[in-house]
């Protein structure tokens, strides 16, 4: 199950391939001309007709990763700073003046740097216990930096793409509550059903009233521009 999403809008597409195979097919991504916020997935980068923002909530994730299982310091240090970095964009009310940036980039790659270094002392006292994968992730967040702090400077740039992964939990609650689909047509069915009702709740429409509107022939963009 693949998910797009803006403020305004949901798209839930169902395809057998979770690469770019599957995202060409389903659409959305080949037309989208603004900024995709993401993981760190292959696929999104091959999308050139778009800026890239990367997900600020799979980095703490990670980062809380190293700290707990490893007890890495470098981590716990560079999840405050994205904290730190996140509430200072909020305090500006979404975006900083650019010194503001220049200070924040330092900060940036001085964790990240500190990191390098506490993994190199790691390795020389023979702790190797979560070296390797911190180091691709280091290496990651240096090279992907402009997509990595993206949300510094544009105004509006979440800080991550939760509200995709928000609504992907109904994908995961529909089989708690009624199991799986049983044939491929109903799995799309319920893709295109709860694309509709998630963009009908993004727009203050009434959800059961519009769902009459739409069976008795009304367009689905007539109902959202409605007064």
């Amino acid at each position: 199950m693949h998910v797009a999403s803006t403020a305004k809008a949901t798209r839930y597409g169902l395809h057998r391939s979770r690469g770019k195979q599957a995202t060409d097919d389903i659409g959305i991504l080949p037309r989208y001309k603004g900024t995709m916020v993401h993981d760190a997935y292959s696929v999104y980068p091959m999308y050139r007709e778009t800026s890239h923002a990367l997900c600020h909530a799979h980095h703490l994730r990670e980062l809380r990763a190293y700290t707990e299982l490893y007890g890495h310091s470098w981590s716990k240090e560079m999840a405050e700073a994205l904290l730190e970095m996140k509430q200072a964009v909020e305090n500006a009310g979404g975006a900083l003046p650019e010194e503001e940036v220049r200070y924040w980039e330092a900060v940036y790659d001085e964790r990240l740097a500190n990191g390098r270094r506490e993994l190199d002392e790691r390795c020389q006292q023979g702790k190797h216990d979560g070296v390797r994968n911190a180091q691709h992730f280091i290496q990651r967040l240096e090279k992907r930096k402009q997509e990595a702090l993206l949300f510094l400077r544009k105004k509006e740039m979440p800080f991550d793409n939760n509200q995709a992964e928000r609504h992907l939990r109904m994908v995961k609650v529909k089989p708690k509550i009624s199991e799986t689909f049983r044939q491929e047509d109903d799995a799309k069915a319920f893709c295109i059903i709860r694309s509709v009702i998630s963009t009908l709740q993004k727009h203050g429409k009434p959800v059961w009233e519009s769902l009459q509107k739409l069976l008795s022939g009304e367009s689905l963009q007539t109902i959202l521009h409605s007064s």
